[in-house]
């Protein structure tokens, strides 16, 4: 087994790192760890040759970022687990992916590897330093090129429109061939797009994708929630994980489809996502976990793979319907075996009579019969991202239930997730918080806290996203050359500073850091959040160069400065329903909405965060509504 790190000369120790990202949920990850960390002949030779550590890319994601920088200018690709050979000064010389124990199929085991890399080392170690140092003037080199500016233009939107239009799958959905990611930051801007230029390209792209994510065995049609990627081109076999932050994400895009189009399907399917979180990944104190595993026994999928003859042992004469609806055959589509899909299904949208219960039984039937492992660390970003999904359902599907349980994680994060100084922390777990808290955390934090307060209008929400709003700027901020540094100033310094711009699986920092810093400049008029608006977005600008589409989520903040932005202040002595006001921007066909509620028992408390609030009257009766769309405001609109 791999042993504790000792203290290391400065020249005797050869430094490994293996980045055991998402540990508990990676297949890659699993087969690597039992193979070879776990294996005793294998792991002798690295305790021998190396000082090995094992980093999780969940809770450090700056390291994680500052090494697959360099896996990808080595080798052209990256991926986890990632694996690192550096030197005693943290100067990477060797990057690689998954490596197996021994040399097979062209690929360098790691015993072999382990020999080599540590004979060179002994005899010739010059020459790892040459490359060392070449290596690291490269990561320089390129992190200074993350100091470009730009500066927000329609035509890097048309461009961004363009690319996507490029790489899109007309017959499956979804972008390029495969593997395929469910991207819903790109969906979500052509939803946007689509939606203010009349572009029905844009917004049939993004229906396409969410109905054949869908209906491929990518979602799981028994227990809802969908996997982290298909390894094919039509959605069928998923990468079996399940990760939080993909869901969550997909809650959003799947809320905002419906309220788009109104199509029951979408806020179905939305709703099933959320019933699976809170079914399966909620903590009883609030937070949400990780995911869940790609393995179960030791076999990828297992968990999700029926045959029929499973099913009709359990479903008795009912059976042969539903194997017929989800497409099983006596082949299986998955190693003999079925993984539930509507692909062929041309009926899809509708739900059959009895079906749920027919779900319910192969549900129960399914967990019994093997287990299915939970990751459960609580992580501040991903819960955010979560209690942003919550609210904006609460908003789309009027449920109120939604709504207290983006409340009950945001109290989660408060009492759990910060330190004696107020200070976010990275992680909880096992009734332990722990980490510095990075920049995702403190954006996708504040974007959750707005949109609880959109959603309820409770003042408290406000105040605090203007506070960690600030906090971010103070802790991350880059004075010199603007945008949003990874980690803190305050926090370990590793060999360079980067800044993620480009959306991954998840929007970037930065991404939501510029949507944030609109939100808070158009929600408070103040000028300090409308500068850093003005910057962060001349940042990401700059980094976008050529390839828009890889920062769709900035770009709804470009549509959102550059063509409709819209802000609403209501005023009530009191407003306990907010469905009225909700009902008031549909009604008046209001996109992109800022939202300010005014009241009484607010109103001091408000005018302190938003002091141009304080020109706003309460009216004596009624609500009065205030719209003002790209910087021009109308008369009042009063409504009893």
């Amino acid at each position: 087994m791999l042993r504790q790190r000792p203290k290391i000369s400065r020249y005797s120790f050869l430094l490994a790192t293996v980045d055991d990202v998402i540990m508990r949920t990676c297949h890659w990850c699993h087969v690597m760890a039992k193979e070879s960390f776990e294996d005793q002949e294998s792991a002798k030779i690295l305790n021998d040759y190396f000082v090995a550590v094992k980093v999780d890319k969940e809770e450090r994601p700056d390291i994680d970022a500052v090494y697959m920088a360099v896996c990808q200018s080595l080798t052209g690709s990256g991926g986890w687990p990632l694996t690192i050979i550096m030197t005693p000064e943290q100067i990477p010389f060797f990057a690689a992916t998954y490596i197996p124990k021994t040399t097979k199929y062209n690929s360098v085991g790691l015993m072999e590897l382990s020999a080599a890399v540590n004979n060179q080392w002994l005899n010739n170690r010059s020459e790892f330093l040459v490359s060392a140092d070449k290596i690291y003037r490269h990561l320089l080199s390129q992190n200074k090129h993350q100091n470009l500016a730009g500066e927000p233009t329609t035509e890097t939107l048309y461009l961004g429109i363009h690319q996507l239009k490029e790489s899109y799958d007309s017959e499956y959905g979804g972008f390029h061939i495969a593997p395929k990611f469910p991207m819903a930051h790109d969906l979500l801007f052509l939803l946007e797009y689509g939606s203010i230029k009349e572009d029905y390209g844009a917004t049939g792209m993004a229906e396409k994708t969410l109905q054949q994510m869908y209906r491929g065995g990518i979602y799981d049609h028994i227990g809802g929630g969908f996997s982290r990627y298909s390894t094919d081109r039509q959605w069928l076999i998923p990468h079996f994980e399940k990760m939080l932050y993909d869901n969550a994400l997909l809650i959003i895009a799947y809320a905002e489809a419906y309220q788009l189009t109104g199509k029951m399907l979408y806020r179905r399917i939305a709703e099933q996502i959320i019933a699976y979180a809170v079914r399966e990944l909620c903590d009883e104190a609030g937070g949400f976990y990780c995911g869940q595993d790609a393995d179960s026994d030791g076999e990828e999928g297992k968990y999700y793979a029926l045959s029929i003859d499973e099913v009709m042992e359990q479903l008795g004469t009912d059976g042969s319907k539903f194997c017929d609806w989800f497409g099983f055959t006596k082949e299986g589509n998955f190693e003999g075996k079925n993984i539930p899909n509507l692909i062929r299904n041309k009926r899809y949208e509708e739900v059959p009579e009895q079906f749920e219960e027919l779900i319910q039984q192969i549900y129960e039937y399914r967990k019994k019969r093997v287990s299915l492992h939970t990751d459960d660390k609580i992580l501040v970003s991903w819960n955010a991202m979560m209690v942003a999904a919550l609210a904006k359902s609460a908003r789309a599907f009027e449920k109120t239930e939604y709504l207290k349980l983006a409340k009950d994680t945001c109290k989660f994060i408060e009492k759990h997730l910060k330190n004696a100084s107020g200070r976010l922390q990275k992680r909880w777990r096992s009734n332990e918080a722990a980490g510095s808290a990075q920049l995702d955390d403190y954006a996708y934090y504040t974007w959750a806290l707005i949109e609880v307060y959109e959603t309820c209008g409770e003042v408290d929400y406000l105040e605090q996203a203007v506070h960690c709003g600030a906090e971010m700027v103070a802790l991350f901020w880059d004075e010199e050359n603007d945008g949003f540094f990874l980690y803190a100033h305050d926090a370990e310094q590793l060999i360079i500073r980067p800044k993620e711009f480009y959306d991954g699986a998840i929007p970037s920092g930065n991404s939501i850091a510029a949507f944030v810093l609109h939100k808070l400049s158009r929600l408070t008029a103040e000028n300090m959040w409308r500068e850093y608006a003005q910057r962060q977005l001349s940042f990401m600008a700059g980094q976008m160069g050529e390839y828009p589409m890889n920062c769709c989520f900035a770009l709804r903040v470009f549509l959102r400065t550059l063509l409709c932005s819209t802000e609403l202040i209501c005023t009530a002595e009191e407003i306990t329903d907010m469905s009225a006001v909700r009902e008031f921007i549909k009604e008046q066909r209001l996109v992109n909405v800022t939202l300010i509620i005014k009241t009484k028992k607010q109103m001091e408390r408000l005018n302190k965060v938003v002091p141009f609030t304080s020109g706003y009257p309460i009216p004596e009766q009624g609500t009065a509504y205030y719209v003002c769309e790209n910087d021009s405001c109308r008369p009042p609109v009063f409504r009893d």
